[in-house]
């Protein structure tokens, strides 16, 4: 059974380098560290400007990999998906910028599998607390006012998985 070791990075979406965190690390196993650069960049290209959690499985002794990437943080997808840089210093008062509902539901089908929601409705739940927190208004409301709305059915068509 082969003994691998495992690295952990946090890489902007299709920006790897050779140099660190990914060269220092993977150069001592003897591996080709470009062409584990090439795959990560490969796999997360889609995030593009965004932070994305990236796992590298090398096996030392025949110097096999693996690379595993996770998703960025629902913050980081909000953000992006509203182009701008941070959210509300003061959420109550001075928003960042407004979401479709249709927006919402692409970032909840993109954060399933690391939530705890039971369905793609609650994930969408989940999502629009986050944009409570960070200023951004969802159709041009309050996000809670959009929970609201889910729960009385207003966007079940949204919803059919």
């Amino acid at each position: 059974m082969p003994q691998f070791k495992t690295f952990n990075f946090e890489i902007e979406g299709g920006k790897a380098t050779g140099g660190p965190p990914i060269g220092p690390a993977l150069n001592p196993l003897g591996v080709n560290v470009m062409d584990i650069v090439k795959k990560i960049n490969d796999l997360t290209k889609d995030f593009a400007g965004m932070r994305v959690p990236v796992i590298v499985n090398v096996d030392p002794t025949t110097k096999e990999y693996e690379v595993e990437i996770g998703v960025p943080s629902t913050a980081a997808l909000l953000l992006n998906e509203l182009k701008v840089e941070k959210g509300s210093g003061s959420p109550a008062k001075q928003k960042v910028g407004n979401l479709s509902i249709q927006q919402i539901v692409k970032i909840a089908k993109i954060k399933r599998k690391d939530l705890l929601a039971k369905s793609l409705k609650s994930a969408a739940k989940e999502i629009l607390g986050t944009c409570v927190s960070f200023g951004i208004t969802v159709e041009g409301k309050d996000p809670r006012e959009v929970q609201k709305e889910i729960d009385k059915g207003l966007y079940d068509e949204l919803f059919k998985e």
